[in-house]
């Protein structure tokens, strides 16, 4: 058997007395970065930081007016409130090709035939479960069906190098594996690998004595199907991100997320924003979606997913998700069918395409608990007194466009992210499958490093598990509560993280108050 391992592993916090020289030194830039922070995030808010920082009633309504009054397992699968009747069929069409299960061709469910040769899951509802976040496998034994492996590989030539520093290519592919791992396969197609994951207690101490214990992946790749991996390959583990408030995060304009960026020599939290290429026009464009912001739109983001994880083709994306040298996989019976008007067949037409873009669209963010509390409350300053506003940006007035996206015009809504990719320290950044860290300029997704990861929106995170009780956070599933979390921040939010380390049993009740009312 031919096994690939890659691990991940925590370092202790450093000790308060280590950090106070540092500290010093660069006690005007912090003061500048707040400065210029506050600025940007009033400016975008609309509304000055004090109101921010105490009750804003209307920050009940995380989603604006699109939002939902529901605290439940189904906290994520509603549609906007603010959808007419006439465009409910819409959502619900969508809702439908999203949670029912592709399938082999062929077959006579002709609408949804296709699935493979190589996939992860057969339907968007396996990663997404109940439209939530997914989870790293608990134990060896379990299959990783809400978790998947990207891929990468060092440039070797000066034409690779190139064409990434401009954003020409995502990235350079595995010649044999490709740019993600496929942990399954139809009928006489050998899957890629099995995917499988060991769990090491890291313990990690408060100023007050109380013992948090994080803990730490390794992940195997067993069962190779096409040969041995390169030690060089970089290998990120990525469970699925929460499907709720895309379609407003959307509508953020590009000049409100490009603005954040901080010049990084300045202070420790910089951000910068991915520019990547737009798959449907070609162009460059600003990144959004995903965990290293490498989607520019939700239109892309859903095909592209139909392509890696289901192995499905579309207008955008018309290729199997075969490599060249996986001739079983480039001979498998396809689903595609004719679309007429000169394009490709394809698994995925452009009306199935529209319906499930609607419905990824329009899943409501549900409304804020307990937003009134003095315990939120209080918690909600410390999180503001931490500096934890500098990435996860609180609040946005959207603008009213000329297109039909008419449930997210002019809402105002309350994300916490900027949507900017942050180095957050070794701890969570990439490995090779060798087990070692790359360089800082290895770029495994446009202009995103191994390190950088897209600040994620907190909205509805107090819900996570309300919605499935397996759903866990950060990247790769690693942190089982919001706390653990937290204290895996390194890199930029090192800072933050040494003042959560501080907190007494008071003051983790309250930030966690805060975080779980979201």
């Amino acid at each position: 058997m031919m096994m690939g391992t890659i691990a991940l592993i925590a370092c202790q916090p450093a000790d308060n007395a280590s950090d106070k020289a540092s500290d010093n030194k660069d006690s005007a830039n912090t003061q500048l970065l707040t400065s210029e922070h506050d600025k940007n995030i009033e400016a975008l808010a609309g509304v000055p930081m004090q109101q921010l920082v105490s009750f804003d009633p209307q920050e009940i309504k995380q989603g604006g007016d699109s939002g939902i009054s529901i605290s439940s397992a189904e906290s994520y699968s509603k549609p906007s409130s603010n959808i007419a009747a006439s465009r409910k069929g819409s959502f619900f069409i969508g809702n439908a090709f999203f949670k029912q299960p592709w399938v082999v061709a062929p077959a006579s469910t002709d609408s949804r035939d296709g699935l493979g040769a190589l996939f992860n899951v057969a339907a968007c509802q396996s990663c997404h479960v109940k439209d939530g976040r997914g989870h790293a496998p608990m134990t060896a034994d379990d299959d990783a069906d809400s978790l998947l492996i990207r891929l990468s590989m060092p440039a070797t030539t000066d034409e690779q190098r190139e064409q990434l520093k401009n954003s020409l290519i995502e990235k350079v592919v595995h010649p044999m594996y490709g740019g993600q791992l496929q942990d399954r396969g139809i009928q006489g197609v050998p899957a890629e690998a099995r995917i499988a994951v060991q769990w090491t207690d890291k313990p990690v101490t408060f100023a007050d004595g109380y013992v948090e214990t994080l803990r730490a992946p390794t992940f195997n790749l067993t069962n190779l199907g096409y040969g041995a991996f390169d030690d060089a390959m970089m290998v990120s583990p990525r469970v699925a991100l929460p499907m709720i408030g895309l379609g407003l995060l959307e509508q953020i304009p590009d000049n409100d997320i490009k603005k954040q960026a901080v010049n990084q020599d300045k202070s420790d939290i910089s951000g910068k924003f991915n520019w990547v290429m737009d798959p449907q026009t070609g162009k460059q464009a600003l990144g959004r979606f995903g965990w290293k912001a490498g989607q520019t739109k939700l239109i892309t983001q859903n095909q592209s997913a139909f392509n890696e994880d289901m192995g499905l083709t579309s207008n955008i994306r018309p290729n199997e998700s075969c490599m060249p040298t996986q001739t079983a996989c480039l001979n498998a019976a396809t689903g595609a069918d004719e679309q007429g008007n000169g394009k490709s067949p394809v698994e995925v037409n452009d009306e199935v395409a529209k319906f499930v873009e609607f419905y990824t669209r329009n899943l409501a963010v549900p409304h804020r608990r307990n937003a009134d509390d003095a315990l939120v409350l209080a918690g909600k300053k410390r999180f503001y007194d931490m500096g934890c506003q500098s990435c996860h940006t609180p609040r946005y007035q959207l603008p009213k466009t000329d297109d039909d996206h008419l449930e997210q015009h002019g809402q105002v809504i309350y994300p916490y992210t900027d949507l900017l990719l942050h180095d957050m320290g070794d701890d969570l950044a990439d490995r090779t499958i060798a087990g070692k860290l790359p360089p800082k300029d290895f770029q495994v997704e446009f202009l995103a490093s191994s390190y950088e990861w897209r600040t994620p929106a907190l909205w509805g995170v107090g819900l996570a598990q309300t919605v499935d009780p397996q759903a866990t956070f950060l990247h790769d599933g690693r942190a089982r509560t919001l706390m653990e979390a937290v204290l895996w921040h390194g890199g930029e939010a090192k800072k933050q993280q040494q003042e959560v380390l501080k907190l007494d049993k008071k003051g983790r009740t309250e930030l966690n108050a805060f975080l779980k009312s979201l």
